[in-house]
């Protein structure tokens, strides 16, 4: 969902959800008569965002945003993304910049709608002011928050109803993927790793949420209780050592190096039930930091690694 660097994750989270209030509220949008040549009907508003027409040169600032846009059937109206946005491979992806935002920039590839996921170096006022549009897509605290941007910009890009049918889908396969949760007893416990600095995500975080799903239980909720760090904790290796997580996931295997045998390898950690019984799993980054529709394949890994646990 995010940066790679921790730090730098919580602060996009935090700037992100402020951006969120003011630039992207609660869907109010109401169709009225105008261009429908895609079959929807514009002008569209979505919060405090009016689009007079649908459209046509789309440029995304959000790796997720951009999964988004391409699973609604927005793809043929993007016409650049930021250098970040991997999925999918045929995104038109540039050298723009997604965490260092340059309004001129973006304003020379002529958009007809950016879409970001916070507004960093004020880039929302400095578009707006060159009377480009600009939707944002701040990181996700909840599934319903992923649902409700899916379906903000199918209504913005004239996809509503493959917007609606993506949502659906989404919340038919985690529905399913759930009902699959072995019942036990106790919940294994897991450790989460956002990088080898040992960051993680607590309980109250977005994808400590998809945890939950899955009926795991999570070691950090302790070190964040009062949400000081904003759901973001620095463990040390005592602590962790000493919780003995069953599972340690690792979200930090293509940005950092880390993998199943540099656990292994770390002083200490031999003891740790996730080691010892090899259940570290090495998680897809992009996947596991990101709340587009692939988090469906997030939590269906989590509960595949976690499925022989059913005591």
């Amino acid at each position: 969902m995010f940066s790679r660097t921790p730090r730098v994750f919580a602060a996009t989270l935090a700037v992100a959800a402020l951006a969120l209030g003011a630039c992207a509220e609660t869907n109010s949008e109401t169709p009225r008569t105008g261009d429908s040549r895609s079959g929807a009907t514009f002008p569209v508003t979505v919060g405090s965002l009016t689009l007079d027409q649908r459209p046509e040169k789309i440029v995304s600032l959000s790796a997720t945003a951009t999964e988004m846009l391409f699973a609604i059937g927005a793809g043929p109206q993007v016409t650049a993304v930021d250098d970040q946005s991997n999925h999918p491979a045929d995104a038109p992806k540039t050298d723009l910049s997604g965490y260092q935002p340059n309004a001129e920039a973006v304003a020379a590839k002529n958009p007809d709608l950016v879409v970001l996921s916070d507004d960093r170096n004020k880039i929302v006022d400095q578009l707006t002011t060159l009377k480009i549009p600009v939707y944002l897509t701040p990181a996700a605290q909840t599934l319903d928050d992923s649902y409700r941007q899916i379906t903000e910009l199918g209504t913005l890009t004239g996809n509503a109803d493959t917007a609606t049918d993506v949502v659906q889908r989404m919340k038919d396969d985690i529905t399913k993927i759930v009902a699959e949760v072995p019942q036990r007893v106790q919940a294994p416990t897991y450790f989460h790793e956002l990088g080898p600095e040992l960051y993680t995500a607590t309980s109250k975080t977005f994808i400590g949420s998809i945890y939950a799903l899955a009926g795991l239980e999570n070691i950090a909720d302790a070190a964040d209780a009062d949400g000081t760090n904003g759901g973001y904790p620095q463990l040390s290796q005592e602590v962790i050592v000493q919780a003995n997580p069953d599972f340690v996931f690792l979200s930090d295997v293509k940005c950092c190096q880390q993998s199943a045998a540099t656990v292994k390898a770390r002083s200490g950690w031999s003891g740790i039930e996730a080691v010892k019984s090899d259940q570290i799993v090495e998680l897809d980054d992009d996947v596991a930091s990101r709340w587009g529709p692939r988090v469906v394949d997030l939590l269906r890994t989590i509960v595949d690694a976690t499925a022989k646990v059913t005591e």
